[in-house]
């Protein structure tokens, strides 16, 4: 449900931001790097065409719906310790514990985060990361930064990424091959359910600098609690997986 509503909520959030979005940050502000991060947008472009939108086509056409969304809410009962852990470091200690609460029944009842009995029981989701409690703490974004493969980052964001996969329990699975296929088959999963999302990206007047101001706003907001400006209500989406 969580993803589904990323899914619906996202194309208006990008519209709202898209509307200024030729206005929003200068480039020497946010992305010093500007040259050198389109031509890795150009790359990151053609791989997916070549690779990632095929294989994520075929996986739409061979896994059904039900399955997805099964693998999807896995995943994300999965990586919950980060949010955790996460809640903790902003000084939010009963959120934290009710983050807990809410992973131990989705991991028990919920037959591994297959289902979400905790929802039911009015247990709220959150979505925290270590970027975010880094900018709780004050600590600045950093430069803008087109990564390979990865796509948008701030520094801030890359280092808390990497801080992040010390909570990750996927992380753990002493057996390498189960690892990185279950990391490999969580891309392919977001990779599918992003594909609604090409025409807005790909139609708006320059895809990359589009795609960099929906992030900056996105991270901003998240920060922030999901506030920023005048938009409210959309602090569980993410713009990063584009």
């Amino acid at each position: 449900m969580k993803k589904q509503m990323k899914i619906l909520l996202l194309p208006l959030v990008i519209m709202v931001g898209g509307c200024s979005y030729q206005g929003a940050l200068a480039p020497d502000d946010a992305d010093p790097y500007e040259k050198t991060n389109r031509g890795i947008f150009r790359f990151n472009e053609e791989l997916d065409k070549a690779v990632l939108e095929p294989v994520a086509d075929s996986y739409d056409v061979i896994i059904p719906e039900s399955f997805q969304s099964g693998f999807t809410n896995i995943f994300n009962n999965a990586e919950y310790p980060i949010t955790i852990a996460n809640l903790l470091l902003q000084g939010k200690p009963l959120e934290s514990i009710k983050g807990l609460l809410r992973f131990t029944i989705n991991s028990t009842i919920g037959l591994l985060g297959i289902l979400d009995p905790a929802s039911e029981m009015g247990i709220e989701a959150h979505n925290e990361d270590f970027a975010q409690t880094l900018g709780v703490w004050g600590v600045d974004q950093g430069s803008y930064i087109m990564t390979p493969l990865l796509g948008p980052y701030t520094v801030r964001h890359g280092f808390g990424d990497l801080v992040d996969n010390l909570f990750n329990p996927i992380s753990y699975i002493d057996n390498g091959v189960s690892r990185y296929g279950l990391k490999i088959i969580d891309k392919i999963q977001e990779r599918s359910d992003l594909s609604s999302l090409e025409d807005e990206l790909y139609g708006s007047y320059d895809p990359y600098q589009y795609l960099r101001d929906s992030y900056l706003q996105n991270r901003t907001y998240k920060i922030n609690n999901g506030v920023i400006d005048d938009v409210d209500e959309f602090d569980e989406i993410d713009f990063e997986d584009f």
